[in-house]
């Protein structure tokens, strides 16, 4: 008699994820994909079927990476399947791997799923679900990532992203809330709102019409922000570009709907620089706008990330950047030095490039200036009784760790909290600030 196909084992996928939290979602939808078909995900190279890896392509360190890992997953198991941004410059990677299984851009799901089915074909019969309603997540279930659209339209010179994502294309705003819906009643009590332009959300729509319980809601970020606030949980937006729309979301952050939270990519503050970068180019305005924020938010907290080192930066350019950060008063930011990457229209502005000493120096002078300030914005906060949310529960030798509202997981700060009480991750507390370090707050659990 022939044995049941149903006592075989399903063929095993190894995966890895490499880059920003929108690759983050790319991967949870393929695993999701994969599991849903009767695949298995494998922790090690060696027992899985074969290898996907979800590269990034943003910069050289970040390409490097990415091939660094395809490397090692051909060496470890030989059967790699390639996906994410930095698959969209397919060259690259064939000079150096020309025996891979496949090779996609971002948001691939379907060509992926192709190459797996492939080449480890499902043969046995699966009769129940594998996949919980919000599918599979790579973050710990008391925060996720809600990607709201792929792509981008605009066309900064130091930024390849629209050449590997595309253009902007929005998610209806139905599908969206859903998944939101969905995620919390799963246990998410942090939703991350992501996208290449948030502040865009809708604009190739035209702003269209949706639905939603049952009731039309325009594809646009107030709206969606209002309805997402109604969830109760902590809403976050990240990658907010500083529109004019972006002045009403502020009440919504007064009104308790949304975080008091943006994250800004400003990149820079001359004039001079930005207009080379194709980058709104008033400083003056944004330091006004942000004013007029913090009078009806007073607590806003906002981050951003800049650019140093930039075809053309002067000495003059960079000291108005410093001069900017002085009268913003940012609360969380990030620096990097400018890289080349290959296909960015910034390499053929015919402007000197700046020495890599001199950039290396400019960092380092951008990150001591901002340290003063982000310290001195800390210690604002001791003796203050703040809402935290645990990220990581403290055991012998290890603190508990978590994050108030003005912190979003894995790259702002944390709060480290003294507690004889077991805490749990998820869970949310209140805690007695006492110290702080340059990025970090010190606390005491109130019982």
């Amino acid at each position: 008699m022939k044995e049941s196909s149903i006592t075989k084992k399903p063929p095993s996928v190894g995966f890895v994820s490499l880059g920003c939290p929108k690759a983050t979602v790319d991967s949870e939808r393929i695993i999701t994909t994969l599991r849903s078909d009767g695949y298995s995900i494998s922790p090690t190279y060696r027992d899985a079927d074969l290898v996907i890896i979800n590269t990034c392509g943003f910069v050289d360190s970040a390409i490097e990476e990415s091939l660094d890992a395809i490397g090692e997953a051909v060496d470890q198991n030989g059967k790699v399947i390639v996906t994410g941004c930095l698959g969209a410059k397919s060259k690259i990677i064939e000079k150096k791997f020309p025996n891979l299984l496949a090779i996609t851009g971002p948001q691939a799901t379907d060509e992926v799923m192709h190459s797996v089915r492939k080449n480890i074909p499902i043969e046995y019969d699966y009769r129940t679900s594998l996949v919980p309603p919000q599918g599979i997540k790579l973050t710990p279930q008391h925060y996720s990532y809600l990607k709201i659209s792929e792509g981008c339209n605009h066309a900064c010179t130091f930024c390849i992203i629209p050449s590997m994502r595309g253009k902007l294309v929005s998610r209806p705003i139905g599908n969206v809330l859903n998944e939101a819906k969905t995620l919390v009643e799963s246990g998410t009590k942090e939703l991350l709102v992501i996208s290449q332009d948030t502040s865009a959300y809708g604009v190739d729509t035209k702003y269209r019409m949706g639905f939603w319980n049952g009731k039309p809601i325009k594809t646009q970020l107030v709206e969606l922000a209002r309805e997402l606030g109604q969830l109760e949980v902590w809403v976050r937006l990240h990658y907010v570009y500083p529109y004019p729309n972006v002045d009403d979301i502020i009440p919504l952050m007064a009104d308790g709907l949304v975080l008091p939270y943006l994250d800004i990519p400003f990149q820079h503050a001359s004039e001079h620089v930005l207009r080379s970068m194709k980058r709104p180019a008033h400083s003056g305005n944004v330091l006004n706008r942000i004013m007029k924020w913090r009078k009806l938010v007073p607590d806003l907290s906002i981050r951003s990330t800049f650019i140093v080192g930039f075809p053309g930066e002067t000495e003059e350019d960079f000291n108005e950047l410093l001069t900017f950060l002085s009268e913003a008063n940012l609360d969380r930011v990030g620096c990097f030095e400018y890289s080349p990457v290959e296909g960015a229209t910034a390499n053929n502005l015919g402007l000197p490039r700046v020495p890599d000493e001199i950039k290396s120096e400019r960092k380092h002078r951008f990150m001591e200036h901002q340290q003063r300030i982000s310290k001195r914005k800390l210690q604002s906060k001791i003796g203050t009784t703040q809402v935290v949310i645990i990220d990581q529960a403290g055991t012998i030798g290890t603190p508990t760790v978590g994050r108030t509202k003005y912190d979003a997981p894995e790259i702002d700060g944390t709060v480290i909290i003294e507690s004889k009480t077991p805490l749990r991750v998820g869970e949310m507390v209140n805690a007695k600030i006492s110290g702080a370090t340059e990025y970090d707050l010190i606390g005491s659990l109130i019982s």
